[in-house]
Parts: C-alpha cells; structure tokens; sequence
C-alpha cells in the first residue's frame, strides 16, 4: 500500500495530466474564480459528513476537498505563481513557528497559553509583513459565511476589552434589539427592518460566543433537525396518500410532533 505522500503525490500527477493539452477539456477550462464555489461546497460537504458521524463519508469528502487545493496549485503553477511544494513548505514552516513549545524550548501548558502565543507569534508575522498598522478586524476575512464573520468580529474586539462583561447583559442588549425591531416593523421601512435583523442576529451570535457555543454549527444542526423532522411528516402524509398541499397545518403539526419525539 502506497504512503500518504506517494498517494499525494500520484494525485498530484494526476492533476497534471488532467490539465494537460492531451487531458480534460472540463478540467482545463477552469480556473480560479471557476473553482471558488467547488472549494466552498467541498468545505460543507466535510462539515456535513463530520456533523453525522460518517466516517466512511468523511474520507471521502476530505479526498474530494483535497482534490480543490492542488487542482488550484496546479493552475498556480502552471501561471508561475507558486506550486503544490511551495504552498506545503510555507505551512510545514509556520506550523513549527508557531508551535515553539513544541518544536522548541518555550513553555505552554494550557490552551489558552498556547493561544495567547500563537496571537503573538501572528501579530510578529503581520508587522514583518509590514501590515501592522492595519486596522483590528482587517485581518478577519470577509468573504466569510456571515454567522462566522460576526463571531470573529466580535472575538477580535473582545480581545481589547471591546465586549460586554456577562451573558445577562447581552441577554439584556437581545431585548433592546427585540424591541428596535418591534418599531421597525411598526413603521414598516424595509432598510430598517432589515438592518434590526442584522442587529438581532449579531447580539444572538455574540450570546453563542458567551455560551460557547458555535453558532454557525448550532445552525447547521438545527437545519438537520428541520430537514429531518419535515422528511417524517412528508413521508408519513405520503403513506396516506396525501400530498403535502391537501395536509392542513393541524395535521402537519401533529406529525411533526411525532417527529420531534423519534
């Protein structure tokens, strides 16, 4: 049985072939911009097979998310930008950098020790790189799913005293938006209906932060949870020979209570 590096490598080969003149015409179609939404959907479907214990799925899908990463360093190698080789130093590099209690003769016993260090050793790189003097939250991406985006967001200005001092009191902050939102909805203005939800969903993910809970997880969760709960009441009211159009709300909520009890 091959190594993991002689199968990295053997995929690597294959991309090559596959991005070459005599490969696949898909494959040498795509370029950066074209693989962003493959990366991200393969990000998910990892996600996906962890949230349900698959393991089976899971190395499948870490195979397929793989597979984006050197398909990208293979177009960046083909434009002289950077290769798979160098894209695996850099991080073989930091890794060690920023585990010097590991790989060197600094002490960390805690994770929040280790934490505390790797933001140091971060913020030491960022003014090598001559981006210090960049703003707090510049470094937090943008494009991030926004629940995320909102909780690093947050954390970051926490980490300056930029934060409330308890859960109560976010609790406290979740009720004054409840009630912005009220009047907004009150005064039926679609920009500032809009821009409460946005409130009330940044103070709700600042709760999650305070109960340390991952609100981007807990909402895929309860998006499983939904997905499987109406599946029963589909399922049960096809067994009936009833299409979900004819089912009456009274029906679907006693199915779905039977749902929530499974």
């Amino acid at each position: 049985m091959m190594s993991a590096g002689e199968q990295f490598e053997r995929l690597v080969e294959i991309m090559a072939q596959l991005r070459s003149p005599e490969g696949c015409p898909w494959d040498r179609e795509q370029t950066f911009d074209t693989l962003k939404p493959y990366l991200l959907e393969e990000t998910y479907e990892v996600l996906e097979a962890v949230d349900a214990r698959d393991w089976a799925a899971m190395a499948e899908e870490l195979g397929d998310l793989l597979l984006e990463v050197v398909f990208l360093a293979q177009i960046a190698a083909e434009k002289g930008l950077f290769t798979v080789a160098d894209a695996l130093e850099l991080i073989h590099e930091k890794l060690i950098r920023r585990h010097p209690h590991v790989f060197g003769a600094a002490r960390a016993d805690t994770p929040g020790e280790v934490k505390r260090r790797w933001d140091q050793i971060k913020a030491a790189e960022r003014e090598t790189k001559g981006v210090s003097g960049e703003g707090l939250l510049a470094t937090v991406p943008r494009n991030l799913p926004a629940l995320v985006e909102a909780e690093r967001v947050a954390s970051r200005a926490a980490e300056v005293g930029f934060d409330w001092q308890n859960a109560d009191q976010v609790l406290e902050k979740l009720d004054e938006e409840l009630a912005e939102l009220a009047r907004a909805r009150r005064a039926a203005d679609p920009g500032e209906l809009e821009s409460e939800i946005g409130d009330l969903l940044f103070v709700l993910v600042n709760l999650a932060r305070f109960l340390q809970v991952d609100p981007e997880q807990a909402l895929r969760k309860t998006n499983r949870r939904f997905r499987e709960r109406f599946g029963y009441l589909e399922g049960k009211l096809a067994a009936q020979g009833k299409p979900l159009t004819e089912a009456t709300l009274d029906e679907m909520e006693a199915l779905w209570e039977e749902a929530k009890q499974r």
